[in-house]
This record gives C-alpha cells, structure tokens and sequence, in this order.
C-alpha cells in the first residue's frame, strides 16, 4: 500500500503551562518516523517534550507548554524506498490574565512621585484599567494621575487625600476574559517637629528643673525619643507632645539634648541645648612644635568651682575631640582629669598644622583659649617636570620648587661638582625661599645631561634630579588636505608633527607654487593651528604645496609635496536678499555677496514691478554696494523683484523676493515716526516750560506775583523816592532787565526756580502800609545764582 500519515489535530489551542500530546499515525511500512519542531529541527526527547514511537505511530508530549513552543509541527515518515510523506499541526498559545506579586498596600511618601504598581500579563495583551471611588482614572480629568506604558498608576506629588482602595481591571476582549485587583494605597507624611523653646539656662545645685518640649505630628504617627550624645533619654512617646524634665540640674547635665521624631516617611531632629553656669578659667596653654610623622602632646589647664570640662575643637575643619573618645583615624586621643586635659596626635601630618581652641565650660560659663601648633617636616620637591630641552647657545631655566620648615637651603650639583651661587661662565644660579633656578647656557655637548637639585634642612635632606636634553628640530607634518579650493583661495589642512624636537612648535612654515616655477612663496600659520588659507591664488592654475614645522631649534623637514588645482572664473552665484522697509515710500533691500565666481561682482541688475503690472523697471547697483533702495513706491502694493549678479564672465541666475507697501500712514504717524522715544520726550518737556513761562509772565502783568515778579523786586528794583512815574519807569526797567537775565539761562535752572517759588507764593507774604499802598519789603527773600547754574536762596526775617 502507499505510505500515508496522519495527526489527530489539525489546530490546538494551548494555555501557558498546560500540556498537550498529538498523534501521529502511518499507514503502509514506514522505517522512520519523526518529528520537527516550528524551527525545522528534529525534535528530541527532553524534559518538556516527550517522545513515543512504534512501527507506525508516534505520540508527541509537550509539558508546561510556554509561548516559544507555539507553530506548526510536522510528523514526517519514510519508506524502505526512500519515499518520504508528512503531516502537520498548528499549536497556538496563549498567555491566560494572571496577575503577578501585586503588593497591597503600597505605601509612599508625601510630595514624591507615586507609582502603583499593577503587573498583569496575558496574550494578546490586556487592557488595564484604574478606578478610584468607583470611578474610572483618566488623564482629561486628573492631570495627576497618569497610566502608564507598563499599565502602573502614577500620581504626581502624592498626598493624603490620594489614600484609599484603587482597582486595577484587566480583560482580553479576544477572550472575553475579565480580572481585577483592590490595592490600597496608603501616604506617610514625614514627621514634623517643633520646639517651644531651643535653648535653656540653669545653675546647678539650686534645685532647679528644666522642661523640654516637642510637639510632632505625622503620618503614621511618629515615636519620640530624646537622645544625648548618641543616647536614648527616657522612655519613647507615639506622637503627639513630649516632654523631657531635667530636675535637680548638676553639673553634669549641661549640653546638648536631641528631640528625634521617626516614622516610615521619614526622621526629623531638633536640638535643644541646656547651660550649666559655672565660671571656668584656662590657665596653661602654649605653642607647641613638632616634627612630621612624630607625636605631639598638647596640655590645657583650666580651673573654677567646680572642675571645667575640658574639649577641644580643631579650627580648620570644626572637628572636636572628646575626653576618653579616639578619632576615626585613631590618631587623636584626649585624655583629662582635675581641670587637667592633654590633647596626644599620633603621626603628625601636615595637614594638622594650625589653630586648636581649648574650651572649658562649667555650670555658670566657660572659656576658651586657642594655641598653634607648628609642624616642621623634610624638605618637599614640587616639581614634576624634570626633563628641559635646549641647544647650544641658548639659555634655559631649571626650576627647582621645595617646600619645607624651617626653610631649606638649596644649591645645584653637576658631575658630584657644587654649582655656586654665582655661577660659572654659563651658569648662573637665581634663589628665593622655596625656589631655585638654574640658568644654564649649553655651549657643548657636555653642557648636556644631569644636574642635581639638593635641598637640606635640620630635619634632613631631599635629592631631585634634572636632564637637560639637547633639542632637535620638529619633525616633518603629514597627512596635508587641501578643502574649500576656490579661483583665488584653498584652505591647507595637515596632522602636526609626531616629534617637536623637545621644544614647543612657534609657527608651521607653509610654502606654496605653481607648478613648473621655481619661486616658492611662504605663508605662515597663525600660532600652532593645523589650518592655512592661501590667498592671491590665480584662477585654473596647478598648484604644489608642502608644510614644514619650525620650533626654536629651527625649521624642521618639509613633507611631502601635494598638488592642487584652482577652480575657473565663471558667472557669480545668485546673491541673497533680505528687505526692510525704508523712510515715506522707499524699501531697502540688502544684498549679501555669495560666490563671486572668481571676479568681482561689476554690478547688481534689480528689476522690479507691481504684482498686477506686466512691465519691469530695473535699477543698476555698483557691486561694492551691499544695498539697493527702491523708491518712489506705491501704498497698499505687493512687489515683486528680480536681483541678478554679474562679473566680466557673465550674469547669475536670478534671485527671487517680494515684499508689500504698507497702507498710507496718518499725518501723526508721518510727523513722528522719524523721531525716537527721547525726542518725543523732549518735545513735550519743552511744550511744558513753554507753557510755564507764559502763564509767568501773565501773572506778572495781571496779578503781580509769580516767578519773574519776584525776580524782578529782589534783583532789578530799587528802594526809591522819585515821584510815581519815576516808580513806574524803574519798574519797566526793572521788567526789562529781569526779563533779558529770564531768558539767557537755561530751561532746567528756571524750572528749579518756578518750582521753589510757586510753592513759596502759596503763602501769604508779609506787606505793610507804604505811602497808602501795599509793598513787598525788597529784601525779603535773597536768591544767588553762581556760574554753574546753582542757586542759594535765603529768607531773612519779615517784619509783620
């Protein structure tokens, strides 16, 4: 019979974690039976899949089946004659609603960013949604809460009012599958802590009690604890008010006292400090020396009634040592008794050099006193660099940086052979405190090599060693570009030197020429830059170029000659274009120079039209101008223009703009709108003094008050016994010359008088009785104006 198979399922279903088997059934003689997996690979037994065969069947087990098992699986058999037939199965999985370790409650912290974690997996993918109070979260409605990719609840700066039972409701639509889980989400507040009261004063053996008080509050409830020096004090209060009471205050109770309130959000301190009176004096404390790496021994002696606690406090960091406590290094230790404390530092180093505070503190006061301590240690080089380079004939310093105390003396050693202080014929020796330098002068090769720095205090001596190598000229620069080749420009780019020769590069030298010449032309680079431009190049014209490095030493070796071509004159680029409008019915249009093409630009060509006219006008623009000005235009007009380039070789293509001609502007517009903010100003403060001076001069002749009448009668007029129309005549005078002296100083002088005497004409003058008339007494007031403007006035006294 012809070899036929078959499986018992055709398509499968298949949950995550379920497990499944499949039957494949021969008909004929087959001689293998065998089955492959999604990927093509021959399936063989494992512990998840399981295999069954006989003549002509063969059972397939799948355990704990995952999504990576899904596809089709063939079972394939063959004859005695080779002849192979097969069959398939389609294996579908899918992933079931399963929430995964979904934690209730989830706490935060008040004011932080809240994630709400909800991990829920199936497949196809579900959809989540949250409900608070039986509402569904969404974004257009709570700006604070948002649902995020991985289907978490975030709320933005969480509070209390956000506590309670959220719902995270998952389904598969595909399924009809459904799933929820309540989650309580529960907020912690920080503890806050507040004190009535943060410093107290007692006396000691008076009986006396103190009384502190902290007030928290928090969530959850917060615990209490007072601590001092690290202590627990008392008995730990949930919450609420605490208080600590001191009774019977000794000596001993003076200090620092901490209120610690603690709860999951957090922890919040305060300090409250309590002074024990007690009036302590130091009576020994001296400077103390010491050598680095030795031990020092500082001792500080206080007396009172009772004994002072003595401590000590580093000034450079604030770092206190306690009696009996060692330091984290272990290198300070206090040890007191009887007034008596002695301050020991174990392997001094220089970091612990400067100011120590000896304080002595007691029940009615305390006192404090300071020492130094000096550390004297081996000389110590600064320098690093060690290597200099020079050549013959050319000076060079070598520097030699000791710190060091006491000072060291320093001198210099050549060959075992002491270098003086006043040199030789080319060496000279320059010294200051905590520096020597050596000025060596090569004139042979054996002025070349090492040279000794030696330093030498009474704690010991330091040796540094120093080379002075000969200095050679840069190698050669490689890797040159040439980039931005234009008809009269080309930018060089080149890779500095791998060696400078030991002393720093000053310029690269680079030399240019036509081919086929024998004249090279030099460019220089500016400082060290790798980038050259060479200019006053001749259009379509083979260049060759090479690059050299030159140091003090000298000039280095060229590299390797590159060639480059310039580009041919041709026609201009288009330019750019950009307008502004101009002053009445003109428009500016700025024209920025592009490409030249190798010549420059004879000429601008602008053409320009109404958008509604067919006929173009055209305005001609010398090249060297960098603007063209349209005008006479018409209002309420779009424009449009045409802006061509030429040089000797020909025209650019054409630039395109258009621009619009505003509406007609009102008269207002046309009278100011040439004029800044200050000009406006100033037109207007000048109409005002105008104004001023009128309204003056109108009281003078109709009221005979204001500014110029008082002028007039302090200044101009005098005490006379002519007849009344000799009176009359000198005060026309008087009218006359105050009037010229009004109008020959400045506005802002005037104005200062206008102001002092309008106020002062708002009293009511003092006048008597002058041959049947009123009469302002002529020196009443006294006005002085100087040179530079300034003015003195004087009231005298006035007669009733």
């Amino acid at each position: 019979a012809a070899l036929q198979i078959s499986i018992s399922l055709n398509k499968v279903e298949l949950s995550v974690g379920e497990s499944k088997f499949f039957i494949c059934t021969a008909i004929g003689e087959p001689v293998r039976l065998e089955w492959y997996n999604p990927q093509g690979e021959l399936i063989m037994p494992s512990k998840r899949m399981s295999l069954h065969t006989e003549t002509s069947r063969s059972r397939l087990i799948i355990y704990n089946a995952i999504v990576q098992d899904a596809g089709i699986y063939r079972c394939e058999a063959a004859d005695a004659s080779g002849h192979t037939v097969e069959a398939s199965v389609v294996l579908e999985i899918y992933q079931r609603l399963t929430f995964r370790d979904v934690q209730s409650p989830q706490e935060f912290r008040h004011g932080e960013m809240a994630e709400v974690v909800c991990d829920v997996i199936s497949s196809p993918v579900p959809t989540v949604v949250w409900y608070y109070q039986d509402r569904e979260i969404t974004e257009e409605h709570h700006s604070r809460f948002r649902v995020l990719a991985n289907n978490n609840l975030q709320i933005q700066q969480v509070t209390k009012v956000d506590e309670g039972v959220y719902r995270c409701e998952a389904s598969v639509e595909a399924r009809g599958e459904i799933d929820f889980v309540d989650i309580a989400v529960v907020v912690n507040v920080p503890p806050v802590l507040s004190v009535f009261q943060q410093s107290f004063n007692s006396t000691a053996d008076y009986q006396e009690s103190v009384t502190f008080t902290c007030i928290t509050s928090g969530s959850p409830d917060p615990m209490v604890t007072w601590h001092r020096y690290g202590l627990a004090q008392g008995w730990p209060i949930l919450g609420g008010r605490s208080m600590l009471t001191i009774r019977n205050i000794r000596q001993a109770d003076g200090g620092t006292y901490t209120c610690r309130a603690t709860n999951k959000a957090g922890l919040e301190e305060r300090e409250l400090f309590l002074k024990v009176f007690v009036q302590p004096h130091i009576i020994q404390l001296k400077n103390v020396t010491a050598v680095e790496g030795s031990a020092a021994m500082i001792s500080c002696v206080a007396e009172g009634e009772p004994l002072p606690d003595i401590s000590w406090r580093r000034a450079s960091d604030g770092q206190a040592f306690v009696d009996g406590v060692k330091s984290q290094d272990g290198r300070f230790e206090v040890r007191g008794r009887h007034g008596k404390s002695v301050l020991t530092i174990s392997g001094v180093k220089l970091s612990d050099l400067g100011r120590f505070d000896c304080e002595a503190l007691s029940r009615i006061g305390g006192h404090q006193k300071s020492m130094f301590l000096d550390i004297e240690y081996i000389p110590k080089f600064l320098t690093n660099y060690t290597i200099y380079y020079s050549w013959e004939e050319n000076p060079v310093n070598i520097s030699c940086y000791v710190m060091s105390n006491p000072p060291a003396t320093m001198l210099w050693r050549r060959e075992r052979f002491t270098i003086s202080a006043e040199g030789t014929f080319n060496t000279r020796v320059h010294s200051a405190e905590g520096k020597s330098v050596l000025e060596v002068t090569p004139m042979s090769d054996r002025d070349f090599g090492r040279y000794n720095c030696t330093a030498r205090n009474n704690i010991g001596v330091r040796y540094q060693e120093f080379i002075l190598a000969q200095a050679d000229v840069p190698s050669n620069p490689y890797s040159v570009r040439l980039s931005a080749v234009s008809q009269r420009l080309a930018t060089v780019t080149f890779m500095k030197p791998d060696s400078h020769g030991g002393v720093p590069i000053s310029y690269y030298l680079v030399q240019y020429k036509e081919v086929g010449s024998l004249d090279w032309r030099d460019a220089k680079s500016h400082s060290v830059q790798t980038t050259v431009v060479l200019t006053g190049l001749e259009p379509n014209t083979t260049y060759e170029v090479r690059i050299a490095a030159v140091n003090g030493k000298g000039q280095g070796e060229f590299s390797r000659t590159e060639s480059f071509q310039t580009l041919p004159i041709r026609e201009p680029s288009p330019p750019a274009v950009h307008g502004q409008r101009g002053m009445g019915k003109a428009y500016r249009l700025g024209l920025i120079k592009q490409d030249d093409g190798g010549m420059p630009i004879v000429e601008y060509i602008v053409k320009y039209k109404t958008d509604k006219e067919e006929q173009w006008m055209t305005k001609l623009v010398p090249g060297a101008n960098d603007f063209a000005m349209l005008q006479p235009l018409q209002w309420n007009t779009r424009y449009e223009v045409e802006i061509t380039a030429r040089n000797v070789k020909g025209l650019s293509e054409p630039t395109f703009y258009q621009f619009f001609m505003p509406q007609k502007p009102d008269i207002t517009e046309s009278l100011f709108s040439g004029l800044g903010l200050g000009a406006v100003v100033g037109l207007g403060l000048g109409a005002l003094l105008l104004l001023l001076v009128l309204v003056d001069i109108s009281c003078f002749f109709l009221r005979h008050c204001g500014l110029l009448m008082c002028i007039t009668r302090t200044l101009c007029s005098k005490k006379t016994t002519t007849s009344g129309k000799g009176k009359d005549m000198e005060e026309g005078k008087a009218l006359y010359i105050c009037f010229d002296f009004y109008t020959m100083h400045n506005s802002h002088l005037f104005f200062l008088l206008f102001v002092f005497l309008f106020c002062s004409s708002n009293r009511k003058l003092p006048l008597k009785e002058e041959n049947g008339k009123e009469s302002l007494k002529p020196d009443t007031i006294e006005i002085k104006v100087h040179s530079d403007n300034s003015i003195h006035t004087k009231l005298d006294d006035i007669k009733e």
